[in-house]
């Protein structure tokens, strides 16, 4: 007979956004059930953020090497052990685990459930097969955070060939000869990079523009290093098939005269889809798309018991957009607080070398929504920093209205994830571009780049006959 449970809250899907929520509630004394059918931690601990930046890591050191003699250090080429590039992903996933561990939460007072969760009705959930139903959950408000899987486009062949996704390609025991990329967005091209820079022939199809959902005069600052680098980028090409040769794969392109590109490991990198399969989402009465579970500024579903967070909401694909909803909804959840989602204030980051990271509205956007606007740039070559650490490539466009209240902002350069985090804030707030132009940056740092920005916003003001006028006024007083 399935165990009866009646917490206040029950959270599906042990993902970032999930065990912000459930961490939460446990807290504040809230009971609360979370179930996971998988890995705890979910796929940004497992299979995305962490074992992606570990890669990334590494393959940064591997290119500290290439990359000394204009520093008058020549160091000899790297020799690149891809078993133990993998042994460091492994254990820096291994070392992040206990927090997001069933022990650790269990010790905070969440009930963890291992198995798969399924609405049997609006307000119930069972864990459990039809005919071993384990646990039946009802709750006074529900929240789906069971995140997304990678997408896997229709391409003829591809079901008989062998691919990577995100999901598998961090098992890699041994390094790709010749790796083509299915995909030329973020995870696309990070990965490509990487691989590069770990020795790997890289190739990236990709069917509209590379890093299209970015600033295109940012993300060609992005592109070309990567070509610089060696990485193969191919935009705008459409593919006819896929087949496997031997132990290689074969990449057929459409065209006048087909071409085809041969190499020895596949990736696909063509985006997410949300993890809604097997939910009964129907027999919840709870909407939803391809793009996923419809939701609205206070992320709830349209049944109202129940709240989606994170990547199954389907507009923001981010671990810390999941944790910004977690925070929404433990407030409009549990304390009745008005809550709504600002999607301007969600950064996202493209974690390159160099970096873009974006904030707000792009340029594009704001020319689109026809209001008065003003374009602030500064570039990395005139930053005393970036020019020690020789890492001159990029700038920083600031989007401000005609007052210059900071509307968005677009970093390209060295540590542009790190630097986006003041400009969020800044439009959280509700900030002016004076509060950057005033600020005391430390010298020399990569934030100046940012207040110089800021500060070209009142340079045609100082320079004005205007001003002119005044201070030679001022200077016949003595």
């Amino acid at each position: 007979m399935a165990e009866q449970l009646t917490p206040d809250l029950c959270v599906i899907g042990a993902g970032s956004g999930g065990l912000s929520v459930a961490a939460a509630a446990a807290a504040l004394g809230v009971p609360v059930v979370l179930i996971e059918k998988g890995k705890m931690g979910g796929e940004c601990l497992n299979v995305g953020c962490v074992p992606s930046k570990a890669l990334i890591a590494a393959a940064k050191r591997a290119h500290v090497f290439g990359t000394s003699a204009p520093f008058g250090i020549r160091p000899q080429r790297a020799h690149v052990e891809f078993h133990e590039v993998n042994d460091h992903v492994n254990r820096v996933i291994a070392a992040i685990a206990p927090n997001d561990s069933k022990q650790r939460f269990t010790g905070l007072g969440v009930r963890v459930i291992e198995g798969e969760a399924r609405f049997s009705d609006a307000q119930t959930v069972v864990v459990g097969d039809e005919t071993d139903i384990k646990f039946e959950i009802k709750a006074r408000r529900f929240v789906i955070a069971t995140g997304s899987s990678p997408a896997v486009p229709p391409i003829p062949g591809l079901d008989q060939t062998p691919y990577l996704t995100n999901e598998t390609v961090f098992e890699l025991r041994a390094r790709p000869k010749h790796l083509i990329v299915i995909g030329g967005g973020p995870i696309g091209l990070e990965l490509a990079q990487a691989f590069r820079r770990l020795g790997s022939d890289v190739t990236v199809l990709e069917a509209a523009q590379a890093l299209s959902k970015e600033d295109p005069e940012c993300g060609s600052v992005v592109l070309n290093a990567l070509t610089r680098e060696g990485v193969t980028i191919r935009s705008g090409v459409s593919i006819a098939r896929v087949r496997r040769v031997r132990s290689n794969v074969q990449v057929a392109l459409d065209g006048a005269e087909e071409e085809t590109i041969e190499g020895s490991d596949l990736l696909i990198a063509a985006g997410r889809r949300p993890n809604v399969d097997g939910l009964g989402l129907d027999a919840a009465g709870i909407r939803h798309q391809a793009a996923g579970i419809v939701v609205d500024k206070r992320l709830r579903t349209s049944n109202k018991k129940v709240y989606a967070i994170g990547d199954v909401a389907g507009a923001w694909q981010f671990t810390h957009a999941a944790n910004y909803h977690a925070g929404l909804v433990i407030k409009h959840a549990l304390f009745r607080v008005p809550v709504k989602v600002d999607a301007n204030a969600i950064p996202r980051v493209t974690f390159t070398d160099p970096e873009l990271a974006h904030v707000g509205l792009t340029e594009a956007q704001a020319r689109a929504s026809r209001r008065a606007f003003r374009v602030l740039r500064w570039p990395y070559h005139d930053n005393d920093r970036a020019q020690a650490e020789r890492q001159t490539a990029g700038h920083i466009k600031v989007i401000t209205d005609k007052k210059g209240k900071i509307l968005g902002a677009t970093i390209v350069g060295a540590a542009a994830g790190e630097l986006i985090t003041a400009w969020t804030l800044a439009i959280g707030q509700g900030l002016n571009v004076r509060a950057f132009a005033e600020i005391v940056v430390p010298y020399p740092t990569f934030a100046e780049i940012g207040r110089r920005a800021a500060i070209s916003h009142f340079t045609p003001r100082l320079t004005s006959p205007w001003v002119r006028r005044i201070l030679n006024l001022f200077r016949g007083f003595g």
